[in-house]
């Protein structure tokens, strides 16, 4: 922690990072206006006084050691006329289930995984690196992935504790990916790295008023980062622009022997910021799925009238209202996550450095029986279930990953794309944050998400606007490598709604400014 003494120091001297985004500082740096070690230092300003301090995020599990060395790096490189790349210099946040070799430990949010400290750096933080970025430190998670347990509280984690939403400081940030969505979305990076297996990056992107990009399965490296389900896990990036996000897939996207997914990564990724160039929503034919509107009376207000400027902007809005996915894609995902969780994590903790003790999913369990602080939230009933399925050449998981990856894909968003001639697929993305409920678990609501998660395909989320304060987003949803254009439509989208708030840190969304009058007797 730093003293209050240097939190002032370096909140004096350090530059402005609020709301700046990537494309913004990386202006500021080519010009002069300030430096890599400025940005890191004021980053590390505002993580002390608002996520160890102040609001009390609990969003950053951990601070690089070696930031402000490297971004002494950067700054000389850049000084002496060398190559720079097109991150160089820019901080950014990884989530603490991807390793990076910084001498941090790669914890899951897990006790069980405090001295899992990687050698080296995960093929998508070295290519992040590669490209100049300069890892400011760990995000916290919900601990393992939100894959512990059904009862689960999304954002919390033995080692981090609970992620705070800023927005409004008793909800929820959804997860898993909840420290890197809360992080970005208060500043302390202007771009962080997420997973997603089933809406880790999208729910904390729509509840932090981000752009959240879950891309195709096999796009970006899993290797390195512990898993749950090689059929769906993968990273992406959260920033608070679409522009950003296109930036940081570029550096991420790209072929790893290490993971055999990515064989045909380098043939399909591209510039994806410069394919935002000329983006337009005209003409572009956008298929609205009914089915995943209907989570809270407000945000189908919102999509209503987010869908009328659709229209007004120039972009062919087709109604697909006779669409439901069946039930049993959840009931077969189910079957895949928990078969593929133990497969793959035995395989992952069986992989790590020596003095981590836990080298099976069983010895987890184990771990977390004699651990009070592990259990003393939620338990661990998935996990346990998960020990109990039959491997992957088990029939009922081959019929369930057969069955699940043809309705989400070919007779699910192929389907729809190809019956109703459209670019892609819109719906809201999740309903507004709930509250972090310590008796009942987590409660995000949202639907969309699950037919491209299953299918491997990508899913991007727009700010759409705010009720009562909270964020919520709008979903994007395309075949598989369709990032291209989802960025772009995403970015038209955002320059037309301007949908993103900055948070306020309220206590509750009842004392902000603009709705505790309401709440008040009337005089």
């Amino acid at each position: 922690m730093i003293a209050a003494a240097m939190v002032a120091l370096l909140m004096a001297a350090a530059s402005p990072v609020e709301e700046k985004s990537l494309s913004q500082l990386r202006d500021d740096l080519a010009s002069g206006k300030t430096t890599s070690v400025e940005l890191v230092q004021a980053y590390l300003a505002r993580i002390a006084a608002m996520d160890r301090e102040g609001p009390s995020l609990h969003s950053v599990i951990a601070i690089n050691p070696h930031a402000l060395e490297d971004a002494r790096a950067a700054d000389a490189a850049r000084a002496a006329g060398k190559a720079v790349g097109p991150m160089s210099g820019l901080p950014i946040l990884i989530k603490d289930n991807i390793e990076t070799g910084d001498g941090l430990a790669t914890t899951a949010g897990s006790l069980a995984l405090k001295d899992n400290v990687a050698a080296r750096d995960a093929p998508v933080v070295a290519r992040l690196k590669a490209q100049g970025a300069v890892v400011l430190g760990k995000t916290n998670l919900s601990e393992w992935a939100n894959i512990r347990s059904n009862r689960s509280i999304s954002g919390w984690s033995a080692v981090g504790g609970l992620v705070k939403n800023p927005y409004a400081l008793n909800r929820n940030a959804c997860g898993s990916s909840s420290g890197t969505g809360a992080a970005i979305a208060a500043s302390f990076a202007a771009g962080g790295v997420g997973t997603e297996t089933d809406g880790s990056i999208t729910c904390p992107a729509s509840m932090g008023g981000l752009v959240g990009l879950k891309p195709t399965v096999g796009l970006v490296s899993r290797n390195r980062v512990v898993p749950i389900s090689h059929s769906q896990d993968t990273p992406g990036p959260m920033t608070r622009t679409v522009s950003d996000a296109a930036i940081m897939l570029t550096a991420m996207a790209g072929s790893d022997p290490g993971d055999t997914a990515t064989a045909g990564a380098d043939a399909r990724r591209t510039d994806y910021l410069a394919a935002l160039k000329g983006a337009s929503l005209k003409g572009k034919r956008l298929g609205v799925l009914r089915y995943a509107a209907g989570l809270n009376p407000e945000d189908d207000v919102l999509f209503e009238n987010t869908l009328k400027r659709l229209s007004e902007a120039g972009a062919e809005l087709v109604e697909i209202r006779d669409y439901q996915p069946p039930a049993t894609i959840g009931v077969d995902e189910g079957v895949v996550l928990f078969t593929e969780l133990k497969v793959d994590l035995d395989a992952y903790l069986a992989s790590t450095p020596s003095p981590v003790r836990t080298r099976s999913l069983s010895d987890v369990i184990t771990f977390n029986k004699k651990t009070p602080r592990e259990l003393a939230v939620f338990g661990q009933d998935a996990f346990e279930f998960a020990a109990t399925t039959k491997g992957l050449s088990d029939p009922v998981y081959l019929k369930a990953r057969r069955d699940s990856l043809l309705a989400s894909g070919p007779n699910g968003i192929d389907m729809l794309i190809a019956k109703h001639h459209v670019d892609a697929l819109i719906g809201p993305t999740y309903g507004p944050a709930a509250f972090s409920d310590l008796l009942h678990g987590s409660h995000a609501s949202g639907r969309i998400g699950e037919i491209a998660a299953v299918a491997g395909y990508p899913h991007l989320t727009v700010p759409m606007g705010l009720i009562h304060g909270l964020p919520v987003g709008i979903s994007f949803v395309g075949p598989a490598w369709s990032e291209a254009k989802l960025l772009a439509l995403g970015a038209a989208f955002e320059s037309l709604i301007q949908g993103r708030r900055p948070p306020t840190y309220a206590a509750s969304i009842e004392t902000m400014p603009e709705v505790a009058p309401l709440l008040a007797p009337a005089r």
